[in-house]
């Protein structure tokens, strides 16, 4: 029988099992002597999905922070020169953010190490439950949250 317990159960094992990957990714960078933070990867990943240099307008919109919060991450990311800012050749006043060779390298890294992780936690799985797992898992990312009155 189900129990609404069993919701907050759930919930705390993806916490749990999502910590578990942050640390392993972590180490994996460590290992790899890759000096970088969660949000400025998750910067990096964002910038990859724009056909042209991105505006740190757009950026901010799209990872739904404060314009001064991408200026930060950029900031850093410029200083170890994984992006540079780059003039908009339509609107000289427009800065657009392109990745460095050194960026791509590093979203190399990144994946790498994203890819070990996942091997470490996702081990005591056969492949059919893997299978299983991300079906679940893309059920869940891809459902629509209904908004309660």
């Amino acid at each position: 029988m189900y129990s609404p317990d069993a919701d907050g159960l759930l919930a705390e094992q993806l916490l749990r099992l999502t910590r578990r990957l942050h640390r392993s990714q972590k180490r994996q960078l460590e290992s790899a002597d890759i000096a970088i933070t969660p949000a400025q990867s998750r910067l990096l990943r964002t910038v990859t999905h724009y056909d042209a240099p991105p505006r740190m307008a757009d950026l901010a919109a799209r990872l739904e922070v404060v314009p001064r919060a991408v200026t930060s991450l950029v900031d850093g990311l410029e200083a170890s020169g994984r992006v540079r800012r780059v003039p908009d050749p339509a609107n000289r006043r427009v800065v657009r953010i392109e990745l460095t060779d050194a960026g791509r390298d590093t979203l190399r890294q990144l994946r790498t190490a994203r890819r070990a992780a996942a091997e470490d936690i996702l081990a005591p799985l056969t492949a059919e439950q893997r299978e299983v797992l991300g079906g679940l898992l893309s059920a869940l990312v891809d459902a629509r949250p209904e908004r309660h009155c």
